[in-house]
C-alpha cells in the first residue's frame, strides 16, 4: 500500500492510546525514580506523544489500520455463537509410539537385572 492523503487518521484513538500509555508509565516513573531523575523521565514521556502520533499519522496514511478488540471478539465469535470458529474434523491422530509406550515394542514393565 502506498501513501493516500486521502485516508482518515484515527486522531482521538491515537491520543487515548497515548495518553493511558503517559498516565502509566508516569505511575511508573514516580513509584521508581524518586530522587532526581523523575524530571528527565517525565521530560522523556511528554516527549515520547508527538513522536507517537507522527508515528501514527505516517502509518494511518500508508493504509496500516489496527483493529479495535471489539473487532477481534467479533471474529472470534461464530455466527453460532461458539467462541471457537474453527473445529478439527474427526478424532485427534494417535502419537506416534515411543519406548515407553506400550506400542513401541518393549513392554512398560521394567526390565529384570541380575544384583
Amino acid at each position: 500500500m502506498g501513501w493516500e492523503s486521502s485516508r482518515p487518521v484515527p486522531w482521538q484513538r491515537l491520543i487515548r492510546e497515548w495518553a493511558i500509555y503517559a498516565a502509566i508509565m508516569a505511575a511508573i516513573f514516580v513509584i521508581f525514580f524518586r530522587d532526581s531523575r523523575l524530571v528527565g523521565a517525565m521530560v522523556g514521556l511528554l516527549v515520547s506523544g508527538p513522536l507517537y502520533l507522527a508515528l501514527g499519522v505516517l502509518l494511518a496514511k500508508l493504509g496500516y489500520q489496527r483493529k479495535t478488540i471489539k473487532q477481534m471478539r467479533a471474529e472470534r465469535v461464530a455466527p453460532g455463537g461458539s467462541a471457537s470458529p474453527t473445529v478439527p474434523d474427526g478424532p485427534r491422530k494417535r502419537p506416534a509410539p515411543t519406548r515407553r509406550t506400550a506400542g513401541g515394542g518393549r513392554s512398560n514393565r521394567p526390565g529384570n537385572r541380575r544384583r
